[in-house]
């Protein structure tokens, strides 16, 4: 394949993949985005594997076909509600591989090992070098940190932030030593060893970073982990002179800030902080009533005929429902629903789930049309003006507590208004505290009503009695 072709291919992949990054940002042109970034990738990886310079083919198709199957295999068997733990999982493997990218460059490099050490003269090497060691920099950082997103996702580690004494001046500690590295590898130090030793702290920074953010935050974290390994990426394609996995990187680094951003306007949280990290150690698990008042319960067909009688609904959904697999049942109860001319309707917050737009995901599969499912700001002035509201699943997003307790560890983070509502019903298998480990005052206002079990069980039973 002539040069002149690969940089056609690039040129086009480069081109698919932002109408792919376009296609996404709607729910309606979603899928058409995905195919844009499926026949991009395919196109880029056709281009690089048949490359002129292409060493040791046989062991690329290998490798390329091992990872085909371990990719088909987890894309038919991980259900959505382990999606936001499957990406942070994959945003480590960019990492890693950034790692693998940027050692190997400096061995090509190297004066006792390279071989092409005399093409790079003056500042060209010495540049090189910056970015073999910013590249596994990055790279560690986004590996070990998005493994501790995982384990924190899976449940495997304790999702409470960790707060260890002076936890900032370690993290500034930690990158104070690696930019005096960085400046002694550039200029005389050029060793393994050095590599490995930064490695290793860079690895320390990004569990730690994670490992101090609280488990409710893991939605930002996960977004902004999507940007570092963009900007792994981009990295990568410095050090091995590759243009598109350059643009690429930079794609998907950008756009993870821009959706980090978001989220963080949507939490109320400071985009430095998550940049930081150790945000979220005040929290206080609480499973606690007390001086909360008494909640009461209702029956599912108590809130079918609340149903048959509205005129308005508005459905808030959360991870439970993920959990439950609910969103099939939800679906038929809107159908049901809305032929007989009530006006029911989505809203959704922008953290619901565990991973930006879960939600949105779940019900898409499900057939809900995309034009009764509105997002917080476009939905919230309309509560007051809701007959009955069914929160499924959702807990920190709809708390009150977030407006109206100062010292609640949600303090100050937009919410679904729902209490606005005539009728109140909540979606839960237990009193139990949401994921922010904060109980909600919802739960015990005069217009809010119980509904206790399995939320796909109780939406089948309200169905049979629309």
């Amino acid at each position: 394949m002539s040069e002149g072709i690969i940089t056609a291919a690039y040129l086009i992949a480069a081109v698919l993949f932002i109408f792919s990054l376009a296609g996404l940002s709607k729910q309606e042109t979603a899928k058409q985005g995905n195919i844009c970034g499926v026949l991009g990738m395919s196109i880029a990886l056709l281009a690089t594997v048949f490359r002129p310079d292409t060493l040791g083919l046989e062991w690329i198709l290998v490798a390329m076909i091992i990872g085909a199957l371990i990719g088909v295999h987890f894309a038919r068997k991980v259900e959505m509600t382990q999606m936001p733990e499957l990406v942070a999982m994959l945003h480590s493997f960019v990492g890693l591989a950034a790692v693998f990218v940027g050692f190997n460059s400096f061995l090509d490099i190297h004066p006792a090992t390279g071989a092409i050490q005399h093409a790079l003269n003056g500042a060209e090497y010495t540049i090189h070098l910056v970015e073999v060691f910013l590249g596994i920099f990055i790279g560690a950082v986004t590996f070990t940190g998005s493994i501790v997103a995982f384990g924190k996702l899976r449940g495997i580690i304790n999702s409470k932030a960790l707060a260890l004494p002076h936890r900032h001046k370690l993290n500034l500690l930690i990158l104070v030593i690696s930019f005096i590295m960085l400046v002694h590898f550039a200029a005389s130090e050029q060793s393994v060893t050095t590599l490995v030793v930064m490695s290793i702290l860079a690895g320390l920074f990004g569990w730690h970073l994670v490992a101090s953010i609280g488990g409710a935050d893991m939605p930002v974290v996960v977004s902004m982990l999507n940007s570092y390994s963009g900007w792994a990426a981009a990295a990568a394609g410095f050090m091995l002179s590759n243009d598109l996995l350059i643009i690429v990187g930079a794609l998907v680094g950008s756009s993870g800030a821009i959706l980090s951003y978001i989220m963080c306007k949507a939490m109320n949280r400071s985009f430095i902080s998550v940049i930081a990290g150790g945000f979220g150690n005040d929290v206080q698990i609480s499973s606690s009533d007390e001086g909360q008042g008494e909640h009461r319960e209702t029956l599912a067909e108590e809130v079918a005929d609340m149903l048959n009688n509205a005129r308005n609904v508005i459905i808030t959904p959360g991870y439970g429902m993920a959990v439950a697999q609910a969103q099939y049942p939800v679906a038929e109860i809107t159908q049901k629903l809305r032929d007989k001319g009530i006006n029911v309707r989505f809203g959704i917050h922008p953290v619901a789930g565990r991973l930006p737009g879960h939600m949105n995901v779940l019900l898409a599969e499900a057939k809900v049309p995309y034009d009764i499912v509105l997002e917080m700001d476009e939905i919230n002035d309309d509560f007051s003006d809701t007959d009955v509201v069914l929160v499924i699943g959702a807990n920190d997003t709809v708390n009150p507590a977030a407006m109206d307790d100062p010292n609640s560890p949600i303090a100050g983070m937009p919410v679904l208004e729902v209490w606005n509502a005539d009728q109140v019903v909540v979606f839960k298998r237990s009193m139990n505290t949401g994921y922010a480990g904060v109980q909600n005052p919802l739960f015990f206002k005069d217009n809010t009503q119980m509904l206790f079990g399995d939320a796909k069980a109780s939406c089948l039973q309200i169905l049979d009695k629309i």
